[in-house]
């Protein structure tokens, strides 16, 4: 019953924000409303709390809208450019690599926290890596946490202002909904989601669904599609629960630590872009898609701004998939190799 109030408090204001971002016409209103209206409340001691399971539904919900875009022809696509989303990962974890660097410049930080606090990858993953190399895991979780917030809020609002939208438009291979292939199709991704986080997947709840649903769609098979009101809700849900990650003390603990990763954020949203573009070169990519799918933000955020502003929604879904996993797998090496060049160039110094 204590929980109960902060929850509904929660779910008001995520409310209030979402109609008020639909009524003044911004992109992604329904994550972005609820983003910003649940973080300001709750950094002003709101008393504010995410749904119990709320952001786990939330990426099921997304993560299944996702998965049925990948037709038999989107999955030829994906393989493809399968050299591409590997460069991208490289990209990445050399993009991370850059930030830590820049991180430590600018203001005093222990190494594996810089490292796994600027890496391109979940927050909850870096900052138990962080922890096991002996960072800081509360500096490493609000980094990730302002960095998701920052490329929410200006990827999306930038694009949309310079009328950056349905440049590359995809649509789901459903198109219409029915109560028996949607209950079967929650059972199967459902199921998808309890098996990824029984084998420790990291954000399994949104890939294990877009996985299943993907799978299903590239079979051929149309058993039902989601209602824009459930959709609207997995963003609302997402948005609260990355709100709440705000607290009253958020901004007090470290400022010139976070300001350092905001900065930082800045300069990784333009090299990104830069980066975004040359590969559209290369690849055929329309320049839009490739921007957005190499953003340093989160699977769900950057595809739902793909989906939101129709910029090739599961070439977006699958880069920022793979870069994922590829980096939550592959950063620890990273890291271990990073701080041996680091101690030979003390060395040789």
């Amino acid at each position: 019953m204590a929980l109960l109030f902060p929850v509904l408090r929660s779910l008001a204001i995520a409310l209030l924000g979402a109609l008020l971002c639909v009524w003044i016409r911004t992109p992604l209103p329904w994550l972005i409303g609820p983003l910003v209206a649940v973080a300001l409340v709750s950094t002003l001691h709101g008393g504010l709390a995410s749904p119990p399971g709320g952001r786990q539904a939330g990426q099921w919900i997304i993560g299944v809208a996702l998965g049925l875009y990948f037709s038999p022809d989107v999955v030829r696509e994906v393989v493809r450019l399968g050299p591409w989303v590997a460069l991208a990962v490289a990209f990445a974890l050399a993009l991370g690599v850059l930030g830590s660097w820049l991180l430590g410049k600018m203001v005093a930080t222990d190494a594996p926290t810089a490292f796994f606090g600027m890496a391109i990858g979940g927050a909850s993953e870096m900052a138990v890596l962080a922890e096991r190399h002996g960072g800081q895991v509360e500096r490493v979780a609000a980094a990730h946490s302002l960095r998701i917030m920052l490329v929410v809020l200006i990827v999306p609002l930038l694009l949309n202002a310079f009328d950056i939208h349905g440049l590359d438009p995809y649509v789901p291979v459903a198109r219409e909904f029915s109560w028996g292939g949607f209950v079967l199709l929650a059972a199967v991704t459902g199921g998808a989601a309890w098996a990824m986080r029984r084998l420790g997947s990291p954000n399994g709840w949104m890939i294990g669904p877009l996985l299943a649903a993907a799978v299903v769609t590239s079979m051929g098979l149309t058993w039902s599609s989601l209602p824009v009101p459930v959709v609207n809700a997995g963003q609302l849900l997402i948005g609260i629960g990355l709100g709440t990650r705000f607290t009253p003390g958020f901004f007090e603990s470290a400022p010139r630590f976070l300001g350092a990763v905001a900065a930082v954020t800045l300069v990784y949203l333009v090299i990104a872009a830069v980066f975004g573009w040359l590969l559209s070169a290369g690849s055929g990519l329309h320049w839009s898609t490739a921007i957005v799918a190499t953003t340093p933000g989160g699977i769900g955020e950057m595809a739902l701004t793909a989906k939101a502003l129709q910029l090739g929604v599961p070439i977006v879904t699958a880069f920022h998939a793979i870069r994922m996993a590829a980096v939550v797998l592959s950063v620890g090496i990273t890291y271990r190799a990073w701080g041996r060049w680091k101690n030979r160039r003390a060395g040789a110094a």
